[in-house]
């Protein structure tokens, strides 16, 4: 629960008006893209030609309009740091009179936001940038199954068909750039009519990795911005460790998958396809190239007070290719509020608001912790969904495919690794003598327990 006094900062935040200065930009018609039963819309996008090539705009909920730096709705943010989302609620990082009603950029509602403006030639390379406060009216809230559909129909207006262009385009660049998008099937809680609780594997559509790379663009374009500023918050991944790579290598190899020395592992992603049993392990084993993710704040003080912390000459995101930083979902991510005050204060040439400043140095701290918490909190849930699902079938065989072989065997002489099953949707330890990766076999459910969340399947 929120407290009170929180609480009603954001109430009388939600009944105020747009007095401040704004462009007004009711002109443009944005539409929102985005899972089906979502309220917390972050962004609106529209995307144009320019005669040689397009014009993207991007519309993102203003939080700062609604937030006294220092109040005590601001200071139960700081303590939440992101939105946690269950199966069956949410722990929404702001109160839902903003994240689901005043702040979030609904259909047919003015909404100030925060207007990105970025100018891209004929191959999808960024010219231009631009951000400034605005007041815009989405004119739909779409589903990515709708817009998907549209698209496949050639019923989609302009605007969509030119964000799927760009998107292409976006999608070369990145493996240009070295950067790495990864098609893993992911685990999904869903919800039965009857409420209770069911896993699916949820493939992306291509028209998720379109609009995606939207956003990704955009938090390079604020990463540019911020080295330009000399001051900023950067979200960061170091490069994936040689040691991993070889790994990966082995595993495409015992896999049987074709990757030719010369090919970097960036472009070797971008051919796999999860839809296969043995891509589908590679893409799996693949995740773990990315670990450390992380954020940078730069010309700033260090926490405490230390010597103003430099940014380095080369501060990218491993898996985007790019210097990047978190600035599209300010409705879900606290530090999206405060790297995107740098960049209005850069591209109108005045200075970063000290309340930034004064909290940029803590940032990484908060929002480390915060991402951690959701991480477990994520993870927790499916277990306990995959353990309640499991429990009356323990003793049965089921078929699944090896997805993590646990490398050299145990003193024992057993292998603990992970499975697949695809009915019901679960990913789960397992172990055994013979764990052959990326092949599909028979497992028996040993253990299934809500209460410790652990499932454990072996195999012969």
């Amino acid at each position: 629960m929120y407290p009170a006094e929180a609480r009603a900062e954001a109430e009388a935040a939600a009944r105020g008006d747009l007095k401040d200065f704004r462009q007004d930009r009711r002109d443009i018609g944005f539409v929102t893209i985005d899972p089906a039963g979502s309220k917390d819309l972050d962004q609106a996008v529209h995307v144009a030609s320019s005669g040689h090539g397009y014009i993207v705009r991007y519309a993102v909920a203003d939080t700062a309009a609604f937030v006294s730096p220092g109040g005590a709705l601001d200071t139960e943010v700081h303590r939440r740091g992101v939105t946690y989302y269950g199966p069956d609620t949410r722990s929404l990082l702001y109160p839902s009179v903003l994240s689901e009603g005043a702040a979030s950029l609904l259909p047919e509602e003015d909404r100030p936001v925060v207007l990105w403006t970025v100018s891209l030639d004929s191959s999808g390379e960024i010219g231009s940038v631009s951000v400034t406060r605005a007041v815009v009216r989405s004119r739909a809230r779409l589903t990515y199954g709708e817009a998907q559909t549209a698209l496949d129909s050639g019923t989609a207006p302009e605007s969509l068909v030119h964000l799927a262009d760009v998107g292409r385009l976006r999608q070369q660049r990145e493996r240009d750039r070295g950067g790495v998008s990864l098609d893993v099937p992911e685990q999904e809680v869903v919800q039965r009519a009857d409420g209770s609780f069911d896993l699916e594997l949820r493939r992306t559509l291509p028209v998720e990795s379109w609009n995606a790379q939207i956003s990704l663009l955009t938090g390079i374009a604020a990463a540019r911005l911020m080295r330009e500023a000399g001051v900023g918050l950067l979200r960061t991944l170091p490069p994936a460790q040689e040691q991993d790579v070889r790994r990966l290598r082995r595993t495409a190899a015992a896999l049987g998958i074709d990757w030719p020395d010369d090919v970097p592992y960036g472009e070797m992603l971008s051919t796999v396809e999860s839809r296969r049993a043995a891509h589908a392990a590679f893409l799996t084993e693949a995740t773990t190239l990315f670990r450390g993710a992380g954020y940078l704040a730069f010309g700033v003080p260090g926490p405490g007070g230390g010597a103003r912390v430099g940014l380095p000459d080369d501060a990218r995101h491993a898996a985007v290719g790019a210097e990047y930083a978190h600035v599209t979902a300010p409705l879900r991510r606290l530090a999206d509020r405060y790297a995107t005050e740098v960049c209005l204060a850069q591209s109108a040439g005045r200075d970063v608001p000290g309340w930034v400043l004064e909290a940029l140095p803590h940032l990484p701290g908060t929002m480390g912790a915060a991402t951690a918490r959701e991480a477990a909190f994520e993870r927790s849930c499916i277990d306990i969904v995959e353990a309640a699902l499991l429990a009356p079938r323990v003793g049965r065989r089921f078929e699944a495919v090896v997805v993590d072989d646990g490398g050299e065997p145990r003193p024992d002489g057993l292998r603990r690794g992970e499975v697949m099953l695809r009915d019901p949707a679960v990913r789960a330890r397992v172990q055994g003598t013979e764990l052959p990766l990326g092949e599909r076999i028979k497992v028996t459910l040993a253990e299934a327990s809500v209460a410790d969340r652990r499932v454990l399947f072996t195999a012969p």
